[in-house]
């Protein structure tokens, strides 16, 4: 099966959205089309073995065609050419409203000046020249009728396609109205000067100038949606710098090819994805993770298209390029989700599909309902015109896809990429979160976490002969103790012998010693006294962490504990589930007590623990068995059953492809704080999109019946044709307006309103002007953790509110050019 994405013009309201996707879904070989109103997209995946591109294209565009409107490959159109396209559509509608206004103000004038005391002049007074009267009404509402001849164009054409919608409304309602007036106008001629008062030509060209303004508004309303795939679409440099045979030649970015060497200077972009093969640098990642502080680079690092290069010149090798690069990927991500419809949207695509005949016909029974009570042929057509204008299918059509758009696109901004409407609505009703361990909660490479020796040695001896014993080990614990002894600068022995004992650990020899490193089960298996070192060991255990330990010759030396350390953040996103009414659970193959000790440390809920890989899936079914909305969180390919399982599956993006792959929601930063984000983003969007639906039906529940003239029944007034139309244009903007409000949503604004945030006083040497202290400020400021900072010159220290750890403070004030004496907690 296969994905095809078409771009549809002349689309103007849900009943355009169903008459589209009805007129696609029947042809042979479509499996399925989704047409999403607001990015004017219709997404369609058909099945390649009965039918081929080419010829899928061809009957799609026919389909479309014959439903009244035009579809083209959206492949076809670059970014500045749909730009542009708007911007010239925006400028089409405003000339149309202006010039419409030129014709339509005078008129009103003409025909309703007397009911504000004003006094024709004779030559156009009704009672004076009746025929000059009636003319002039005619030759000033001709031309609004000619400028808003796309109306009629698509409105007609759908009607008689038998697949009305919004335009055939306004089509069918300003046309009777001018119909009628032509008429009127004959009567007068021939001497039938009651007519004089009976012309409706205003109301006809007021409606059009009015939905002008009103689609005006919504297509600058709607402009503003997808500004989020804009700007990441615009990151990537059209120009790179290849360097061929020692020359470094500018090349247009869609002629470098994987392989390319390619020298990027400082303040400039990397074109595409790669690896560095020369130089050092720190680049800005923001624009793809929302993480602020740049990332080293070294020979062999990953560097990412679009990545801005802060200090250093860099040669890279390409990797990826093109449609490949992970700019291009995540654009493809957030414009599939922005294309796809979430479940919410179902009611509404339902009634669309009924919408415009239905108040066609009520249009009709009500007009011919008053005119059978009242025998007054006006009075029946204002009530038919009425229904016609005041219904209103945009609403409801925009209701779901703008707040979508909006909400995956600030996600992708934060570096939170919702895979797709029904991704993003699921969100919202999560109940249990389960977290995968290792690599998720906790970093996912053990570190050296205690050293505890006996009287006869000293910690870093110690520590040289176990990293000595280990260095050639691949065990992920033996490599830490290694890497521990690396990072002291520690000096290590040469081994004599080696034999590995499976199960147990090692035996080796140095400088002539007989040294044994490995669990209790070796010590007790030697014979070897544990003495007070067991109860250590059992602490340590408790701990969740590993202990080794090392004897010498026969005599127990120390232990040495290794623990897969919590993510910074772990704690901090944990409690912030809580505090949103999430049970959060841990799924992991350690055993009991060091699952328990972890979970302890970071405030899980539920622990899950000695769970073999291939079972990470049924211990989610056995949540959802429970009657939970599940939510997975891991990053390795074992996690990608229990993701595809879950009700919604959450990617760390350092993660593995296959896991990305499976899940619903990638995390770019791999930052645990973002899960609370991806799911409060859920819960403010689906808020919107209810709120959207809610006043799109609520309108027309209560617009069309007063539009019938209920409330005339019982003595309240009749909804004149012109307030009507202004409202319908009123509630499409306004639901567009309320979409938009989602553009401000922040994390940290969020985080601040869930959670308390705690005080930390920095001492900072090297301060010493007003300069120092503006620079510091701007450094914290731009950190998403942050929430306030003051700095105090004399005093030298820095009072900072936020979730943010000591090691992110030191590293952000290293960065500012100064040198961090002492962090205390407030």
């Amino acid at each position: 099966m296969k994905e095809k994405i078409f771009k549809v013009e002349g689309m103007t309201c849900s009943s355009c959205v169903s008459h589209v996707e009805k007129a696609v879904k029947k042809l042979e070989g479509i499996e399925s089309a989704n047409v999403n109103l607001a990015s004017e997209k219709l997404t369609i995946k058909f099945n390649d073995n009965k039918i081929n591109e080419k010829e899928m294209e061809l009957i799609v565009e026919k389909a479309v065609d014959d439903a009244g409107y035009k579809a083209f490959i959206e492949d076809n159109i670059s970014l500045d050419q749909d730009k542009i396209k708007k911007e010239e559509e925006i400028k089409s509608l405003w000339k149309r409203f202006i010039w419409s206004a030129v014709f339509t103000v005078p008129l009103l004038i003409i025909s309703m000046g007397h009911m504000f005391g004003y006094s024709l002049p004779n030559f156009i007074s009704p009672e004076i020249s009746p025929k000059t009267f009636a003319m002039s009404q005619l030759l000033l509402t001709t031309p609004v009728m000619i400028i808003g001849w796309k109306f009629f164009k698509v409105g007609i054409k759908t009607l008689l396609k038998g697949a009305p919608n919004m335009d055939s409304l306004i089509a069918i309602g300003t046309s009777s109205g001018y119909l009628y007036g032509l008429f009127a106008i004959y009567q007068i001629f021939n001497g039938n000067i009651n007519y004089v008062h009976q012309l409706y030509f205003e109301s006809s060209a007021t409606i059009l100038m009015l939905i002008t303004l009103g689609k005006y508004m919504e297509s600058v309303s709607k402009g503003k949606t997808s500004e989020a795939i804009k700007k990441l679409m615009g990151l990537a440099p059209k120009i790179a710098t290849v360097v061929k045979d020692g020359k470094d030649i500018l090349t247009p970015i869609e002629n470098v090819e994987v392989g390319d060497i390619i020298l990027v200077k400082p303040g400039e972009r990397f074109p595409v994805d790669g690896i560095v093969v020369e130089g050092t640098t720190s680049v800005d990642e923001s624009m793809l993770t929302g993480e602020s502080i740049p990332v080293e680079k070294f020979i062999d690092s990953t560097v990412i298209g679009a990545s801005i290069n802060k200090n250093g010149s860099v040669k890279y090798r390409a990797t990826k390029v093109g449609k490949d690069t992970t700019l291009a990927q995540i654009i493809k991500l957030v414009e599939e989700a922005q294309g796809s419809k979430a479940p919410i949207a179902k009611l509404a695509d339902i009634i669309s599909g009924y919408f415009v005949p239905v108040v066609i016909v009520l249009a009709i029974l009500s007009s011919v309902a008053w005119y059978i009570a009242t025998g007054d042929k006006i009075f029946a057509l204002t009530i038919f015109i009425s229904v016609l204008v005041i219904a209103c299918p945009c609403a409801l059509g925009l209701a779901t896809p703008t707040a979508i758009m909006i909400g995956t696109g600030k996600g992708a901004e934060y570096g939170v990429l919702i895979k797709s409407g029904v991704a993003l609505e699921t969100a919202h009703k999560i109940q249990t979160i389960v977290f995968d361990k290792t690599g998720t909660i906790t970093e996912g490479k053990p570190k050296v976490t205690d050293i505890k020796v006996s009287k006869d040695i000293s910690e870093d001896e110690l520590l040289i002969l176990a990293a000595s014993a280990e260095k050639n080990s691949e065990h992920p614990l033996g490599e830490s103790i290694v890497r521990f002894a690396s990072e002291k600068n520690l000096n290590l022995k040469n081994l004599e012998t080696f034999k590995a004992i499976p199960g147990y650990g090692i035996e080796v020899t140095i400088e002539n010693k007989d040294i044994l490193l490995g669990n209790k089960k070796l010590m007790v298996d030697r014979k070897i006294a544990l003495d007070s070192f067991e109860k250590e060991s059992d602490n340590l255990a408790g701990m969740g962490k590993t202990p080794m330990y090392i004897a010498i010759e026969g005599s127990i030396a120390g232990i040495i504990a290794v623990a897969d350390t919590v993510k910074e953040s772990s704690k901090n996103a944990i409690s912030l589930l809580h505090s949103m009414g999430i049970e959060v659970a841990m799924i992991t193959g350690d055993n009991r007590r060091t699952a328990e000790a972890i979970a302890k440390e970071v405030g899980i809920d539920r622990v899950l623990s000695e769970v073999l890989p291939q079972d990470k899936a049924r211990e989610v079914q056995k949540l959802q068995e429970e009657g939970k909305q599940v939510a997975m969180v891991g990053d390795g390919i074992n996690d990608a059953p229990a993701l595809a399982q879950a009700n919604l599956g959450i990617a760390i993006g350092s993660g593995t492809d296959v896991a990305i792959e499976s899940a619903d929601i990638v995390l770019m930063k791999s930052d645990l704080m973002d899960v609370p984000t991806a799911i409060k983003l859920s819960r403010e969007t689906i808020k919107n999109i209810k709120q959207n639906l809610f006043w799109a039906f609520g309108y027309n529940i209560l617009g069309i019946p007063i539009a019938m003239g209920i409330l005339h029944i019982f003595g309240g007034p009749l909804l004149s044709p012109m307030i009507a139309g202004a409202a319908m244009s009123i509630s499409s903007v306004s639901v567009l307006t309320n979409a938009l409000r989602l553009k401000r949503f922040k994390p940290d604004k969020f985080i601040q309103e869930e959670k308390k945030m705690s005080k930390t006083k920095v001492f900072i040497d090297g301060m010493s002007c007003g300069n120092c202290v503006k620079h510091v400020k701007n450094e914290f400021a731009s950190l998403p953790e942050v929430v306030s900072i003051e700095v105090d010159l004399p005093g030298k220290f820095a009072v900072i509110e936020g979730n943010i750890s000591d090691e992110k403070i030191k590293k952000t004030v290293e960065d500012a050019g100064y040198v961090v004496v002492k962090i205390e907690k407030m």
